[in-house]
Order: C-alpha cells, then structure tokens, then sequence
C-alpha cells in the first residue's frame, strides 16, 4: 500500500498523541487502532501494524517501571509464557476471519475497551502476599484469557490486566499496573509474531508511527501533574467517540 504524505502525518500525530494518553491513563489502542482504519488500512493490517507500533510503545513504559523496581518477578516468570501463548492464538484466530467481518468486530469491542480505561483504580490492598492458588491457577488464568483479548483485538488490554490482578490476587495497585505492562507487552510480542508470519504489518509506515508513539509515551510519562489524568480521560472519549463514528459510518452503513 502508498500513503500519501498527509495521511502519514495524521496516523503519526495520532499515535503520539495515543502514546501521551496511554502512558497516564491508559487506552492508546483505542484512538491507534481506528485512526489507523480511518485511513482506509484493511482490519487485519491495522491490528498488525498497531501491535508492532504500540509494542516499542509499551516497552518504554516498561522501562520506567524497571528501573523504578515496581516488577514482582516470580508473578512476571509464571505468567509470561501464558500471556504470550494466549496473545499468538487470538491472533492466528482472528486472522482466520473475513476482513470485512474483522471490521464490524472490531467496532462491536471497542467500547468494552474505553469502559476497561475508565474504570476507576483508587487505593491500594492492605498487603502483598500472594498464595500458591495466585501463583499457580489464578495469574496464568488471567494472563492466558486477557492476552488472547490482546491478540484478538487489543485495546484496553493493560486496564484488564490491571484489574484482574488488582480485584482477583489483591495486589497492589502500583504493582498490579507494572506487571499488567510487562504482560502486554509480552502479548503484543506474542500476537505481533503470529501477524508477522502472516505478512500482515506495513513496515513503510510502522517505524515512523513507533518513533510517534515511543515520544509520546516518553512525554507523557515525564507529566508530574496528578489531575492531569482527569483531563486526559476526556479528550480520550472525546476522540474514541469520532473515530467510532467514522467507524460505523464505514462498515456498517
């Protein structure tokens, strides 16, 4: 595929702007994603290309938090290995479909996404002490099931981790959202592979939108201001609800 020199600009405006969102308040995915269909990419490309972006994405905000030391290994060593497995078969799966099919799909999950983003996550446990049943049934579960979601789809992926760990193994917020990184990132390498095998990532336009997305991951972790997260949380419904429209305008009238 060509794109024109505009088009290029507004995809990469976009993901730097996703990326700046993502990186305080989560649900990058969910302006990438169909920003990138708005521009006329068929569904399967737009998720591959949008893994392969958003996974240099991720990594910089995973970087943040290993150096700050939020990881707890042992969950990060028991989990990787499900969140990639589950994340490579969502893949192959919804590889599987029509392309006209994946798009209306698509539309149908997107606000289960932005509803995962919005989802309030205030305070803390009262302690960190994992059992055997987290360890051994209750995070491979979590990863598996949500890095499957990552594969199939992907937006608002890192608020389910979040949240699966933060509800299910009362771990702590803080650590609950630095794994929940670890592991999307994991599955985006995992469902990126399984596009990549499938020729299914425009690499003209994937490195200019990564380098986007990794500044805008870099700035906006760099923001200090605490109730910037409200203001954030609106301009991302503001845009998800346009690029919804201009969705179902597209594939379903």
């Amino acid at each position: 595929m060509e794109f024109e020199i505009g088009v290029i600009v507004f995809l990469s405006i976009a993901f730097f702007v996703a990326g700046f969102i993502d990186s305080i308040a989560g649900g990058g995915g969910l302006i990438t994603l169909p920003a990138l269909l708005f521009a006329g990419i068929p569904p399967q490309l737009a998720l591959g290309t949008n893994k392969l972006a958003s996974s240099l994405g991720t990594g910089t905000a995973v970087l943040n938090f290993m150096l700050n030391k939020k990881m707890l290994l042992k969950v990060l060593a028991i989990g990787i290995i499900f969140s990639i497995s589950g994340s490579f078969v969502g893949s192959k799966t919804i590889l599987l479909l029509d392309t006209y099919l994946v798009g209306k799909i698509i539309i149908i999950l997107l606000p289960i996404g932005i509803i995962a983003t919005l989802i309030p996550r205030k305070g803390e446990t009262n302690d960190n002490k994992l059992t055997k049943l987290d360890y051994w049934l209750k995070i491979p579960v979590i990863c598996l099931v949500i890095g499957f979601y990552d594969g199939f789809f992907g937006p608002g992926t890192g608020s389910f981790l979040t949240l699966g760990f933060f509800f299910f193994t009362r771990m702590k917020l803080v650590q609950a959202t630095a794994n929940a990184k670890v592991f999307n990132l994991m599955s985006n390498i995992g469902s990126l592979v399984a596009f990549l095998l499938a020729g299914k990532v425009l690499f003209m336009i994937s490195i200019p939108l990564a380098l986007a997305n990794m500044t805008g991951n870099y700035f906006g972790s760099r923001l200090a201001i605490k109730k910037g997260e409200g203001i954030i949380r609106i301009f991302l419904i503001i845009a998800f609800v346009l690029l919804l429209g201009s969705l179902i305008w597209k594939y379903y009238v």
